[in-house]
């Protein structure tokens, strides 16, 4: 096939002889694997799990057939079905057996709520009758409790609505309503009727499993603390496969080896992001700083004693021992060599974690910090892999924003190093080996860039607040003309470009160079981009209109020249094409539940097979992975990203990329950056210190952009410290490309309210979901931008579409 024939001419050619690829049978098997090697197993006691084969079961919470495969907005998927947990134990066949009276009493409730308007996810907890409850104790001593929740786009968890301005999308307004009706004191909290099912589950039976089909964290202390309960997996958001995925772990088809990628408090105010999350709806402050997730509950002792499931956490049904064989250094690394054995009696895998602690010094720092993993292949029972983990010896190193050492430096204090290997940030035991430091070490010598203005204090390790220099706030609001009405450029689609008649044997424009002359090495880039004037240039930098099933809009689109109009798709958890195109895709599990997998090489199987799917459906660009943190468990978007660990992230979200492009398709991640909050997310201020934002916020940005450079970035919404992202030069030029050498294009986020010439200075290339190019002229006029402006971006969109196959 030659050069842009698929994204050009070929809307329905299979992509591999015979057979489509998307939706097949082996993209969802490999969906089921994923699903399985993600869930987390929280506890297992008197040998309840894995499930006897023929054990009577009675299924309780509507959650078994309120099945919630993935959040909502660009991470849904429209699929041909998904299997929900009663649907994966009937596909076991004989595994077990249920008390179908139950099963149908939530079946026909469920299917009740969905009729009147209900999403999964966000239905509410039916009553039980005595006969019910009679009938399943008759049938069996066993119970598994199954509840889920939703989450999605444009909202947070919680009740709180914003209205500030014109939104065309209903549900970002209505969700939060909802929410707060069927979860009153939030969704991290059990409702009152799930309170009430699951005691009336204990008073009848003995033996008591619960799953969580969740997206992101939820108060699981009333699990721990319990002794009734015996057993918990958290099955997160499975992709359209997820109840079979349970099903196999509960029966022991498959032994769990997820690991939590978050840590899991007793109370949503137990992180210390909360208090302020909702403080402003124009503003966060982030207090906390760099102590973020474990950072936090590991370092503050108060803190630590309010964790039920630590960071890294997860049970097997077998058991593991771990021999630190020997530990290595050279000159830029720490590496420990680690004997896993199978010391059970199941097959299993294991991840293997090392950790960090640096000494405190004059930049005071987290207790602990994840430096490696590695994740064993499946062992047999008395089977044995060797692992190597690496802590690069620069990845330790502190940013000193404040000039406490060497300002704007990442340095590496003197004092004592020492390293800690296990299966959570708790279950570790101390190498011998330490590595001393006799003097502070300078490793990388940088400039301020994105600091604060706003932000006063900010949390230090010994539970004091330091106070930050305030500078000159920035007004986001300045123009060189008359701001737009905020809203007003909502959901806007992009113009249709007209062109005049031309001679259907000279398609392109008279002594024209077309885009495939610079392919094939005939001119340069700079010389294809001399010949277009100003308002082909422009026109290269706005979203341009959908072809074929695309929804989200394209780039490029100058046919004159030969520049294809290449097509870009949601999203994290699948390619995402609207139901009235009548393709069904894929449904992945949600970022979180990959992340809990630990395994960067499933990982990158999920990439390439996904960006088989876009590709086969003629879509180039595909807006994934999202790698924010999750700073705070109210995010509604947190089922979209992976962890509250950076390290993690960047690892996870490397493997997804190069998995993408391996396919010649290209990866956007997203969304650079501190797009930790939903509510009014394209107006609120992240307010961060620059060391908070390097160490914590943008790592894994810049993990993915030196290990797999990824061709797109996309900017965020919010606002960083005054300025928006998609505005922000210090973000886009000062570090992404100066600093980390990103040599990819910057698409924004689809609507945002940044000025459209300001984010092209800023070197935001792309305006989606469309351009204004009339106000990009004018501000030319006014001497706001010159052509040698125009020209760095579009050149970077043209670089772009060569890549593209």
């Amino acid at each position: 096939m030659k050069k842009w024939t698929r994204v050009m001419y070929q809307p329905n050619r299979p992509l591999k002889e015979g057979c489509y690829v998307t939706a097949s049978k082996e993209h969802i098997a490999l969906s089921r694997e994923a699903a399985a090697e993600g869930m987390v197993l929280l506890k297992n006691e008197h040998n309840l799990l894995p499930l006897k084969a023929g054990s009577r079961i009675a299924l309780f919470g509507k959650g078994s057939f309120d099945y919630v495969k993935g959040g909502g907005g660009s991470g849904d998927v429209t699929v041909s079905y998904v299997h929900n947990l009663y649907d994966g134990f009937q596909m076991l066949h004989d595994a077990v057996s249920l008390y179908e009276p139950l099963c149908d009493f939530y079946r026909a409730n469920v299917n009740e709520q969905y009729d009147q308007g209900s999403v999964p996810g966000m239905t509410t907890e039916p009553a039980l009758s005595a006969e019910l409850l009679a009938g399943a104790s008759a049938y069996t001593d066993t119970a598994v409790i199954v509840l889920s929740r939703f989450s999605g786009e444009g909202w947070d968890r919680s009740s709180i609505e914003y209205n500030g301005e014109y939104n065309p999308w209903e549900t970002e307004t209505s969700m939060p309503k909802i929410s707060g009706e069927i979860f009153p004191d939030g969704d991290f909290y059990l409702t009152k009727e799930e309170s009430a099912m699951i005691a009336q589950v204990k008073q009848h039976f003995s033996r008591i499993a619960v799953v969580l089909n969740i997206g992101g964290i939820i108060d699981t202390s009333w699990i721990k603390n319990d002794d009734q309960i015996s057993s918990a997996l958290i099955a997160w958001q499975g992709g359209m496969e997820g109840g079979l995925a349970m099903a196999e772990l509960l029966c022991g088809k498959v032994s769990p080896s997820g690991k939590l990628p978050d840590t899991f408090a007793a109370s949503v105010n137990d992180y210390p992001s909360t208090a302020n999350f909702h403080e402003s709806v124009d503003y966060v402050d982030y207090t906390e700083d760099i102590y973020v997730g474990y950072r936090y509950f590991e370092t503050f002792g108060d803190a630590a004693k309010r964790v039920c499931y630590p960071f890294g956490f997860g049970l097997s049904y077998t058991q593991f021992s771990l021999v630190v064989q020997s530990v290595t250094e050279t000159e830029q690394a720490i590496r420990a060599f680690v004997l896993v054995t199978n010391t059970g009696d199941y097959s299993g895998k294991e991840v293997v974690q090392m950790y960090y602690s640096a000494p405190q010094g004059l930049l005071q720092k987290p207790a602990r910090e994840l430096s490696a993993f590695c994740k064993t292949r499946t062992l047999l029972p008395g089977e044995s892999q060797l692992l190597t983990l690496e802590t690069a010896k620069d990845s330790m190193a502190s940013y000193d924003d404040l000039g406490k050492i060497f300002k704007s430096s990442y340095i590496l204090e003197k004092g004592d190093y020492h390293f800690y290997i296990g299966t959570s940030v708790r279950d570790v035991i101390a190498l011998d080996y330490v590595m001393t430091l006799n003097a502070n070490l300078l490793v990388e010598q940088l400039s301020s860039k994105a600091a604060p203005t706003s932000l006063k204090k900010r949390l230090l390790a010994d539970g004091s607040y330091e106070e930050l220099p305030q500078g000159t706030a920035n007004d986001p609001n300045a123009c060189v003309f008359e701001k737009m009405v905020p809203g007003t450029e909502e959901a806007l689609a992009p113009a249709t470009r007209g062109r005049g008649s031309y001679l259907l044997l000279n398609f392109y424009k008279e002594n024209a160079h077309p885009l495939i002359d610079v392919y094939e090495g005939k001119i340069s880039l700079d010389e294809f981009t001399a010949q277009l004037d100003n308002d082909d240039l422009i026109h290269l930098l706005g979203g341009q209109p959908n072809t074929s099933v695309a929804n989200t809009y394209g780039y490029g689109n100058l046919p004159e020249y030969g520049v294809p109009n290449i097509m870009t798709a949601d999203g994290p958890a699948g390619l995402r094409i609207t139901p009235q195109c009548e393709v069904c895709t894929t449904a992945w599990p949600c970022a979180t539940l990959l992340a809990s997998t630990w395994n960067p090489a499933l990982v990158e199987q999920v990439g390439t097979a996904g960006a088989e799917e876009v590709k086969e459906n003629n879509i180039a660009v595909w807006l994934t992975p999202a790698v924010n943190i999750h700073r705070n468990p109210l995010c509604g978007r947190n089922f979209e990203y992976y962890s509250e660990d950076p390290l993690l992230t960047g690892k996870m979200g490397a493997a997804m990329v190069r998995g993408i492009q391996s396919q010649h398709i290209g990866a956007a991640v997203k969304h650079f950056a501190c797009n930790n909050k939903e509510t009014n997310r394209k107006h609120s201020d992240s307010r961060v210190s620059e060391r908070a934002l390097r160490e914590i916020y943008l790592k894994a940005f810049e993990i993915i952009v030196k290990e797999a450079d990824p061709w797109v970035i996309m900017s965020a919404y919010n606002m960083i410290n005054g300025h928006r992202a998609s505005e922000n030069h210090d973000l886009l030029e000062g570090i992404l490309r100066d600093e980390w050498h990103f040599h990819g294009m910057v698409t924004s986020d689809w609507w945002t309210r940044g000025e459209h010439y300001k984010e092209i200075k800023a070197g935001n290339d792309v305006k989606m979901a469309c351009g204004f190019p009339e106000r990009v002229k004018k501000a030319m006029e006014l001497g706001a931008l010159d052509r040698s402006d125009l020209e760095r971006c579009a050149k970077r969109v043209l670089d772009l579409i060569l890549k593209i196959d």
